[in-house]
């Protein structure tokens, strides 16, 4: 049987996060000891297992029908593939950063200076596009320490907390890009129909991740005003209750909202709040 490629990284956080969500997605598969391959249960899926600065070469290359990696990576590989879907997990930045104490409030002032880091190619462009004509350095390890070291005067990193910057007395000059991890696709493959299962399945992991189910208990003379408040899809869930003044409603909130619409819910005669996460869903 042609089974469909799917490449995930090999080790590291991405590699777990991306073996959790095709689990949740309900493709599983047993990786045996370090093998690069594994296949899924009940359905013609490959999994091979790669290093993730490979992915999108290899994806666009045509070794693997699709593949999950950063967005990051396809903006430096700068790979031909088709993002199928942005995952949800793995956010960072990609900023270039400077001494605390430097006298640099532009990236056109980079001119002539050194910049060290593990994305030459998306580096080169920015500054480009600033006018900067700047000595690269590239890395593949721990850019951060550059400065202090004197092997540049500034770096290009990825950002998550920016404690690490605090702690080597670095600041953000200028943010060059928001990236995710992401699920791309050879534009050329003969798949597409187990390829949509597998963003269908992917997407309804992802959407349940980012919502919770909220039911509560509200006087039906309130029902209108709740409603405006969880408006829900198509529309809320209503059923009675046994008291006929008294209606329950079940109704998916965006996750980050959760707490200031239980408080809104509260101030309009809701009780019985109750939240739910959810694992899966299809909307």
């Amino acid at each position: 049987m042609n089974h469909l490629r799917i490449g995930i990284p090999s080790k590291g956080r991405l590699a777990e996060q991306a073996a959790d969500l095709l689990g949740q997605a309900g493709l599983r598969f047993r990786r045996q000891d370090r093998s690069l391959f594994a296949r899924v249960r009940e359905l013609p899926i490959d999994i091979t297992f790669l290093r993730t600065d490979d992915i999108p070469v290899l994806c666009a290359e045509g070794a693997i029908d699709m593949g999950i990696t950063g967005s990051d990576l396809l903006a430096e590989t700068d790979a031909d593939v088709q993002v199928r879907l942005a995952l949800g997990v793995g956010r960072c930045r990609l900023a270039l950063c400077v001494p605390e104490d430097a006298d640099i409030q532009d990236p056109s002032q980079l001119n002539g200076r050194r910049v060290a880091t593990s994305f030459p190619q998306v580096t080169a462009r920015y500054l480009a596009e600033h006018r900067a004509e700047i000595h690269l350095v590239p890395l593949s390890g721990s850019v951060e320490i550059m400065i202090a070291l004197g092997v540049a005067d500034a770096i290009v990193d990825l950002v998550e907390t920016g404690s690490t910057l605090a702690a080597n007395r670095l600041r953000v000059l200028a943010e060059i890009g928001n990236y995710e991890t992401v699920l791309i696709q050879n534009r050329h493959h003969g798949k597409p129909e187990i390829a949509q299962r597998v963003v269908r399945r992917l997407e309804g992991v992802v959407i349940a991740r980012s919502y919770s189910l909220l039911e509560y208990n509200i006087p039906r003379a309130k029902l209108a005003d709740v409603e405006r408040v969880t408006p829900g899809f198509d529309s809320p869930t209503v059923s009675q209750l046994e008291d006929p003044t008294w209606c329950a409603v079940r109704v998916m909130v965006q996750r980050k909202e959760v707490i200031p619409v239980m408080e809104q819910l509260e101030a309009l005669g809701a009780s019985a709040i109750v939240e739910t996460s959810i694992t899966n869903c299809r909307l």
